[in-house]
């Protein structure tokens, strides 16, 4: 059996309360390191082009207040 079956199979047998437990860590986790990829993005000026566009838009009165 694969680690990942095992951890299927042992999450299967969690009760409710330590499946929402489970879940709500993972979904926590699962943001941390996505916050962490966009920061490291940002830093590497990856995301630039987004503050470009709008700089452009901006420029243009192309802007949409939502």
């Amino acid at each position: 059996m694969t680690k990942v079956k095992e951890i299927q199979a042992a999450i299967q047998s969690l009760s409710p309360d330590d499946f929402t437990y489970l879940r709500k860590w993972m979904m926590e986790l699962d943001w941390e390191q996505w916050n962490q990829e966009i920061e490291a993005d940002s830093n590497l000026g990856k995301l630039d082009f987004l503050i470009d566009e709008a700089l452009i838009e901006k420029a243009q009165n192309k802007l949409q207040e939502f």
